[in-house]
């Protein structure tokens, strides 16, 4: 059973004897009368034999691409689940298991890869294709992978669409906008030089920018330095147009982060590397400043598979996928309890946030601001932490939460994405609601109505969550926020709809809205639909 050679259906037929109907299901008059159904069965009256075709029921299986966790109901609640299904390719596969290797093989970073790989990451995610498929869906949700999302980055943006087109405007000054100018555009223009290459996940700092590709490579522009360049001394040479990077050639990476001093990225196997993060402390991988080349972190995270990493400022948090569950690990500057362990101190390798565990909440979504951190659940509950600095917490005041902690304000919202940036914090719920709260500068929380204007108060902090009522009057279901997330620029804001329309609000000086301001204007209130269709 090869579902990746085909593009109609994914079981082939495997030593199957066919069997007449009514060998299976006979029909008199009696067959309504009986209750009892059972799994095997003598093909005697009101039984429904599912051991007679067991490739029909691994057909639907598939086809409906059921959930790892109710695969693993069937298997745990009914004997037949459990038997070898004697199919290939691994005849001593049950059902269950071969179905979840059949959905394993649609997604995109699992069919280039060999029987060997496939071994290798089915052991590290815990001997199961069905945690398998819970690693490779759980990596495809939490940062909306192979979907069209935007990136609010420091004075430029890039929006994805669904196809894998890149877009890139606003500030230009290191060729960031990968255009092959180094001349600032409002106007979001596809990046040219990549026709033909599908891009999967986007990643922006100051002054550069990072796409990764389907086929696991990245190519970056800008300043040419995997350090925060503009602030960290390294990296003169300006590259205007996407190159390769080189030292990643052996590694299919999936996602990149870009934090302040460092780079992160995501391999297809769950293992994370970092750039250029060996400071006086030797944080992640225990090298010197002037290494340029990817690290595997060290410690905890060596043998289990991380899904999503998020990159703050001088801080990584690891969203990882365990058998037992999903957890979170940090590392890096604990200045304000970012880190998340009670203190504010350091942590030079990875260390699981042990509170997740206190709260009964299974992380889905992690966020990384400059200064604080957030947790979406599998449940919809919202975990804040870090320096609690103009509200972005949500807990109603200022404070310093040095370990994750319930956002109750929003007890009665089930939250699905979240979103940090430099004091500021957006979340979406499952109905398509925003709320957001924190840091009110440049107008970037979309709370600044008209009347607000007139009431003198456009850049107000907002210290517990709100919704802003700017996204919810466009009737448009919002399924993915994005917003700056850095402490030099004025900030600005996305909202993604389902249907792929990109609105934009906040700080528009450099263009990095994607809509014309005028003359005098340097920032928007009222979210505008920047003209690019990303479904």
């Amino acid at each position: 059973m090869d579902a990746s050679m085909s593009g109609t259906s994914s079981v082939q037929y495997h030593n199957i004897a066919e069997q007449p109907i009514a060998t299976i299901v006979t029909t008199p008059a009696s067959t309504f009368q009986r209750q009892v159904r059972h799994c095997f069965g003598n093909a005697t009256p009101g039984e429904f034999p599912l051991s007679a075709n067991p490739s029909i029921v691994l057909h639907v299986l598939t086809g409906c691409n059921l959930d790892p966790q109710d695969l693993a109901t069937l298997e745990a609640t009914c004997s037949f689940f459990r038997l070898p299904a004697n199919f290939a390719p691994d005849n001593e596969l049950s059902l269950a298991e071969l179905a979840a290797l059949d959905m394993c093989r649609k997604r995109a970073i699992f069919k280039p890869m060999t029987q060997e790989q496939r071994q290798d990451l089915k052991q590290r995610c815990g001997g199961s294709w069905k945690l398998v498929l819970r690693f490779l869906l759980a990596g495809e949700a939490c940062s909306r992978r192979e979907k069209s999302h935007a990136v609010a980055g420091p004075g430029h943006s890039i929006a994805v669409s669904s196809i894998g087109v890149a877009y890139s405007f606003g500030s230009n000054s290191s060729g960031q906008l990968g255009n092959g100018t180094t001349e600032e555009e409002w106007r979001p223009h596809p990046i040219r030089s990549l026709q033909g290459i599908r891009v999967i996940q986007a990643a922006v700092g100051a002054g550069r920018t990072m796409l990764i590709s389907d086929a696991g490579r990245v190519y970056a522009f800008g300043k040419d330095s995997f350090g925060e360049a503009e602030y960290g001394g390294q990296g003169n040479k300006v590259v205007t147009t996407p190159q390769l990077v080189e030292s990643l050639k052996d590694i299919f990476v999936v996602q990149a982060a870009i934090g302040n001093f460092f780079t992160a990225v995501l391999s297809r196997e769950g293992r994370v590397y970092t750039f250029s993060w060996g400071n006086e402390t030797k944080l992640g991988h225990q090298t010197e400043p002037a290494d340029m080349e990817p690290r595997a972190l060290l410690g905890a995270l060596e043998n289990i598979p991380v899904v999503q990493i998020a990159a703050g400022y001088c801080y990584l948090l690891a969203l990882a996928c365990q058998p037992s569950g999903m957890s979170v690990y940090s590392v890096g500057c604990g200045l304000g309890g970012k880190l998340g362990h009670g203190a504010r101190t350091d942590e030079k390798v990875p260390r699981l946030i042990e509170q997740f565990q206190t709260l009964n909440l299974q992380p889905a979504v992690v966020a990384a601001g400059a200064w604080h951190a957030a947790v979406v659940g599998k449940d919809g509950r919202v975990c804040t932490w870090g320096w609690g600095r103009y509200g972005c917490l949500g807990h109603g005041n200022e404070d310093c939460e040095a370990a994750p902690k319930v956002v109750e304000a929003l007890s009665n919202v089930k939250a699905i994405y979240v979103a940090t940036g430099d004091y500021t914090t957006f979340v979406v719920s499952d109905e398509g609601n925003v709320y957001s709260f924190g840091c009110g500068e440049s107008s970037s929380l979309g709370h600044n109505t008209a009347v607000a204007e007139e009431q003198g108060n456009r850049h107000s902090n907002v210290l517990f969550p709100e919704v802003v009522t700017s996204l919810k009057q466009l009737n448009e279901r919002v399924v993915q926020i994005s917003l700056t997330n850095s402490i030099y620029w004025n900030a600005h804001t996305f909202a993604l709809t389902e249907t792929g329309k990109l609105y934009a609000f906040g700080a528009g000086d450099k263009g990095q809205l994607g809509v014309e301001l005028s003359a005098n204007q340097t920032e928007r209130a009222i979210p505008e639909r920047v003209d690019i269709d990303l479904g």
